[in-house]
């Protein structure tokens, strides 16, 4: 399985997840060994979230330089 599809794979379990529960789903509705696979798939929790496209992307505020 390449990168591209094992993000699918991560994708595609949060929103079955997403359906199931009827809410954003929670790192605590996965066992360790998934919820780490989908982190690592799609990278920290919110991000995997958006990725799934479960939550809006929020926008990045750049600091600003001194």
């Amino acid at each position: 399985m390449d990168l591209d599809e094992k993000k699918r794979w991560a994708v595609e379990l949060l929103r079955q997840k997403n359906e199931e529960v009827g809410r954003l789903p929670k790192k605590d509705d996965f066992d360790e060994a998934t919820r780490s696979r989908i982190k690592a798939y799609l990278g920290p929790w919110p991000r995997a979230l958006e990725g799934a496209g479960l939550k809006p992307v929020k926008a990045k505020v750049e600091k600003e330089k001194k």
